[in-house]
């Protein structure tokens, strides 16, 4: 049999296992993990002992292949000055402001790394590869730079700017993707096996058109870059896009349920391994361990080679359905 670790970076970068890798490049953490594992937030989000013992119980308590210690996306942007509601044991941090008008207000701390928010994941990715490593997949996780610019610029007028200003657009990007690649490398340093770069170049919000425009290029430059094991992760309906996405030179794409499993498959044709597609609020969250079955073996027989939740899980999913 084939150690978890094995099997799972062997299900990313698409090659054989003895059995469906389980996983997620997203939080899976809930309120009963935070019981049983004596660490809870908004402590796991700033302290990096209890997020390595919080986020152990992603294969201690759930068993699954792989652990990925940073919960929320707000690391970097509150690292960058954001002010940011760290939540408690029932919700998820909140980033609320969004501090930079202009591209060329994007400045990297010399002491980024050691602020922190930043500080803590890198503590809990060495504790956890201490612990665990020798058996486990240990994940990083870093926000891309769109989703950077969500944070630091706002929403709103980051979107107008794609219409209205591209080259305002680029320089942001092009400024804000030396972040990624700042913390990325320090994760793998710290010990991290792969990476996941969450950058929210959602359907719902842009066009494929715009994706292939702003970001294809710049994933396909991250990768580079960072040259490891690499998983994207979008959320919402991207089904428009898997062809650009599937030759941005990631390893894997993490991915919703609201794109078909078997339509995905189809369409990225072997050049990126697929994880995820198992449904939060309806399946995980609101339904039984039967359906939660029913929908991993329809993920699994319909070629996803990791099967885990679309996205970060809602703080209260049954344990018996994760």
């Amino acid at each position: 049999r084939m150690t978890p670790k094995r099997r799972f970076l062997s299900g990313l970068l698409g090659g054989r296992v003895d059995r469906p890798p389980i996983g997620a490049i997203t939080s899976v953490t809930n309120i009963e993990q935070m019981e049983i594992c004596e660490a809870a937030f908004p402590d796991a989000h700033l302290d990096g002992a209890r997020m390595a013992s919080l986020a152990a119980g992603a294969h201690t308590v759930l068993g699954y292949d792989a652990i990925m210690p940073y919960f929320s996306v707000a690391a970097e942007a509150a690292a960058l000055g954001c002010q940011v509601d760290w939540g408690d044991r029932e919700n998820m941090p909140a980033v609320l402001t969004s501090p930079w008008e202009d591209p060329r207000q994007v400045l990297i701390p010399e002491d980024f790394l050691e602020r922190a928010p930043v500080r803590a994941v890198l503590e809990a990715i060495r504790i956890l590869r201490a612990r665990h490593g020798h058996r486990v997949a240990i994940v990083g996780k870093v926000m891309g730079p769109w989703t950077l610019a969500y944070h630091l610029h706002g929403v709103q007028p980051f979107l107008m700017e794609t219409l209205t200003d591209p080259p305002r657009v680029r320089q942001f990007i092009e400024r804000l993707k030396e972040i990624t690649v700042l913390f990325g490398r320090a994760q793998i340093a710290a010990g991290a096996d792969a990476l996941c770069i969450a950058d929210h170049a959602t359907g719902d919000l842009i066009s494929a058109r715009m994706y292939r425009q702003y970001l294809w290029p710049v994933h396909q430059e991250l990768t580079r870059r960072l040259g490891c094991p690499t998983a994207l992760h979008i959320c919402g309906n991207t089904a428009d896009r898997l062809e650009a996405i599937a030759t941005s030179g990631f390893d894997c794409y993490h991915f919703e349920s609201r794109v078909d499993a078997a339509s995905a498959v189809e369409r990225v044709a072997g050049r990126i391994s697929l994880m995820g597609n198992v449904n939060n609020p309806e399946v995980l969250l609101r339904g039984t361990p039967d359906q939660v079955e029913a929908s991993a073996r329809a993920a699994w027989e319909a070629g996803v080679r990791i099967i885990g939740s679309e996205c970060a899980v809602p703080l209260n999913t049954p344990t018996e359905n994760l």
